[in-house]
């Protein structure tokens, strides 16, 4: 739930400093929901928040048999949401939307990968 929330955070560090406006995926994304650009990018975040807590408390937090495939794909695209977002800022030299957050969705994934690993099944 812990890499839920942050990734809630980070889509409000992106909304407040307007990725959908500096980065064109994040355009297109909120276009399928919206002509108006803000509002689609605060439709598309709310529907992956809550995706995220409804794959915790229907599916990790009551140890269901699948809980395990469901936080693999959290660990994956979070750790990689962090390091994309730190690298383009690098690369721009400047600061770009979610890069406060980045470190955060990182080191939350890792962490969270790193319990799965030593639990046995991955």
């Amino acid at each position: 739930m812990i890499l839920v929330l942050v990734q809630a955070m980070h889509s409000v560090d992106e909304y407040a400093f307007k990725l959908y406006d500096v980065f064109g995926p994040a355009r297109f994304v909120s276009r399928l929901v919206s002509d108006d650009l803000p509002t689609g990018f605060a439709v598309m975040n709310i529907g992956l928040v809550s995706l995220g807590v409804w794959c915790y408390l229907a599916r990790v937090r009551p140890g269901h048999l699948s809980a395990r495939l469901w936080v693999w794909p959290w660990v994956v695209v979070e750790g990689a949401n962090g390091i994309g977002h730190s690298v383009i800022a690098l690369e721009r030299g400047q600061y770009f939307p979610g890069v406060v957050t980045a470190p955060l969705l990182l080191a939350t994934s890792l962490y969270l990968g790193v319990r799965l690993m030593r639990s046995g099944r991955t």
